[in-house]
């Protein structure tokens, strides 16, 4: 009995610890990725080894790095964040380790680096893809012995610091191509928190998007009236490449501009391009997973394609046992779509392809309880099509 209430207050004590890290730290989410990425937080911050965080521009490596730094025992001391990609290589040197007076033209006296500055704390290199090899070479000699010479100096300094990089490049590929030192490379990589994309996680969208609009809005005292579940919904279809820092700004950017009135669906596809790139040749989009691709090529051959859909027509008509196999997807459609003639009075030969389309998904939707994204499944459709569509046709929960 005890072994079991201990199992669970260690976990509890886990659970308030990410709460914790999410409110002070901001790294917003539900989604299995991000608690992840929050108990790996917590399994490496309590040591001193070196941490390389990797992920796309934009997903919130900063934010890893401050979290890593909190929950340290270095918290009470500074974390020193350096952007390497945004100081000149004329003085990135003496930026990281100091200079002594006179050393160049211009040092009227001597200046703790970076390095120094960071002492008994932490320091965190954002970009270290883009450090040129000269500083790559002394960045292994502090990595290693926690000492250097400041530039122009010839007494050595020690300093006790955790490195703590990142980065968006693939460095071991940079690595092969010679324009980042192999030892460097594995030096810094003692432990490697990678960072989810906005895409990995879409789920999450629904906990950001709140958080950032209310937050803008109070700063700015500006009444904001909210998002619509369609307009959430679409944010999630989105590919965002500019990850997390693309979703908050275009909330901002909607809420000034919006003037604080609700933004419904209408409204987001004034600011977001959602159509994806098109090959003449296919009537479907591509850049998708290919059996999504079949899918929607098999349902607007289904719903579009004439002779296709009557031949449908006349099979569900004829009444016949054996359905017209066109894929797993079909397999799952409700069996009330085949009977739809007994419902219909039989003026089902009369209906339009519109009118079918319209039918199925009202049947399926009835099916599924009014469950979309359930569904969008079961039709093969992505959920962003059958919102458009359910839009297209009027269909609301009262009609269902």
């Amino acid at each position: 009995m005890s072994e079991s209430r201990n199992v669970i207050v260690e976990d509890y004590s886990r659970y308030e610890t990410w709460r914790e890290i999410q409110q002070k730290v901001g790294i917003l989410g539900n989604s299995d990725r991000v608690r992840q990425l929050i108990e790996t937080i917590e399994q490496i911050a309590t040591t001193d080894i070196s941490v390389l965080i990797t992920g796309e521009s934009g997903t919130g490596k900063e934010l890893v790095a401050k979290a890593v730094h909190m929950l340290s025992k270095r918290s009470h001391a500074p974390l020193i964040t350096v952007n390497c990609g945004a100081i000149p290589e004329g003085i990135l040197e003496s930026e990281l380790f100091g200079h002594e007076k006179g050393s160049f033209t211009g040092a009227i006296g001597p200046r703790k680096g970076y390095f120094e500055l960071a002492d008994t704390g932490s320091i965190f290199l954002d970009e270290i893809g883009e450090l040129p090899t000269s500083i790559q070479v002394k960045l292994l000699r502090v990595l290693e012995e926690r000492e250097f010479l400041r530039v122009g100096g010839s007494q050595l300094h020690k300093v006790d610091i955790r490195f703590i990089a990142a980065t968006n490049r693939d460095l071991e590929k940079e690595v092969k191509n010679g324009n980042f030192r192999e030892d460097l490379y594995y030096r810094l990589n003692a432990l490697h928190v990678p960072v989810p994309s906005l895409r990995e996680r879409r789920e999450d969208i629904r906990v950001l998007v709140p958080r950032f609009a209310k937050d803008f809005s109070r700063e700015n005292l500006i009444e904001f009236e909210g998002f619509t579940d369609d307009a959430l919904f679409l944010m999630q279809e989105y590919h965002w490449p500019g990850n997390i820092r693309e979703l908050k700004n275009l909330v901002e950017k909607m809420i000034v501009l919006e003037r604080g009135k609700r933004i419904n669906e209408h409204t987001l596809e004034k600011y977001i391009k959602f159509h994806e790139p098109m090959d003449k040749r296919l009537p479907v989009p591509l850049q998708k997973p290919k059996d999504d691709v079949e899918r929607e090529f098999l349902i607007r051959v289904l719903l579009e394609i004439k002779s296709e859909i009557a031949q449908l027509r006349e099979l569900i008509l004829s009444g016949t046992s054996s359905r017209y196999r066109l894929g797993a997807w079909r397999e799952e459609l409700p069996n009330e779509y085949f009977h739809m003639q007994e419902n219909s009075n039989g003026s089902e030969s009369e209906k339009s392809v519109a009118d079918m389309e319209k039918e199925m998904i009202k049947t399926t939707l009835n099916k599924t309880g009014g469950n979309k994204r359930k569904a969008a499944k079961i039709l093969g459709l992505s959920e962003r099509t059958l919102y458009r569509k359910i839009n297209q046709y009027g269909l609301r929960n009262e009609d269902l």
